[in-house]
């Protein structure tokens, strides 16, 4: 397997070990994510991380039930968010998987690209329900170096989009994974 697969990996278990710690009274809590409850975040990280990232390496839209579906609304949702992240990780153990483009329906781009920003989606995003819900979410180094790099490639992008805020500083001695945060505009010390 290759290394952005191992990457997903290692996020995607992260991920689905925060969701496993997050209680039914913390979802209508506010986020850190501005003007998300925890129930929203919690929504869209297994949407996109979750379901979209199998359909991805299938070249599946993500159908509009899917979309509009509040997970949480099931009581095992941290259980069929990890059951769906598996099946996804399956889905990209495919070699002929990471050839050609991925059409996401907003732009198409190269199947590695995509796996890419995925483990962006996952590492910040479950970093983002760590924060919000009094856990952590701990990647190894190598994974930290690959978000930064993930970040620092696409933020302009993002923040054109609000999807990135401004960048934040940092002080040393930070981690490449604590600056990949304060890129996205996210304050790894707060």
């Amino acid at each position: 397997m290759n290394a952005v697969h191992t990457h997903l990996t290692v996020c995607a278990a992260e991920a689905a070990r925060v969701a496993r710690g997050v209680t039914a009274d913390q979802l209508p809590e506010p986020s850190v994510c501005a003007d998300w409850t925890v129930r929203e975040l919690v929504n869209h990280l297994v949407l996109y991380s979750g379901h979209g990232l199998e359909r991805r390496a299938l070249r599946e839209q993500l159908p509009e039930s899917t979309v509009q579906r509040d997970f949480t609304a099931d009581a095992d949702w941290a259980e069929q968010y990890a059951a769906q992240l598996d099946r996804a990780l399956a889905a990209w153990e495919k070699p002929d998987v990471w050839e050609g483009d991925v059409d996401t329906g907003y732009a198409t781009m190269p199947a590695p690209v995509i796996a890419s920003l995925l483990v962006k989606e996952l590492a910040l995003h479950g970093w983002d329900l760590a924060r919000s819900t009094g856990e952590r979410l701990t990647l190894p180094d190598a994974t930290g170096t690959f978000v930064l790099a993930i970040v620092a490639e696409h933020a302009e992008v993002y923040r054109q989009y609000e999807g990135f805020a401004a960048p934040v500083d940092v002080p040393e001695p930070a981690s490449d994974f604590e600056r990949a945060l304060a890129a996205s505009g996210r304050d790894p010390r707060a």
